[in-house]
């Protein structure tokens, strides 16, 4: 097995994981009387994301790794554990609001109000680049700032009204 590879082996079987963690904590969310806004959307975030790991997994070069790159993809990781570790049981991959629950404050969110945003941003433009893939870093940093447009949108009305007395 070459690197490029098993890079993109870990990055999905960590992907499948996220998916089923946030699965999990949708449904707990849910439950607790959580509400799921602007989920129009969603479906796109999805396609997207899978189509990204589709398009490195169809076009992985064996022969070329930058690891300078590479090394800013597995920091990047770091902090997308750092970002789902704060957040804890209410880090979902939907946008959903539980009246009465404060906004997080701490980790990450002291110095962004969407930190996981600019980390998966920074991570479509660096893998594709540590794989010697420039063109799929460009095209889907275009496709990702036009689905996080919408999204960044829809989830901080979302948290403005739920951080507005009623």
């Amino acid at each position: 097995m070459t690197l490029a590879i098993l890079i993109l082996s870990l990055l999905t079987v960590q992907r499948l994981a996220e998916l089923g963690l946030a699965k999990r904590n949708t449904a707990r969310l849910l439950a607790r009387g959580g509400i799921e806004k602007s989920p129009g959307h969603y479906a796109f975030i999805v396609a997207m994301h899978f189509a990204w790991l589709a398009i490195l997994w169809l076009n992985v070069r064996d022969s070329y790794i930058n690891f300078w790159w590479l090394s800013l993809f597995i920091v990047l990781q770091f902090l997308r554990i750092w970002v789902i570790a704060t957040l804890g049981d209410r880090w979902t991959t939907r946008i959903i609001i539980v009246p009465g629950e404060a906004r997080i404050q701490r980790g990450p969110y002291r110095y962004l109000s969407h930190p996981n945003y600019v980390i998966v941003a920074a991570e479509i433009i660096a893998l594709p680049m540590a794989l010697g893939l420039p063109w799929i870093a460009l095209v889907f940093t275009v496709l990702n700032a036009a689905i996080l447009w919408v999204r960044i949108r829809a989830e901080s009305k979302a948290l403005a009204e739920a951080d507005s007395p009623h």
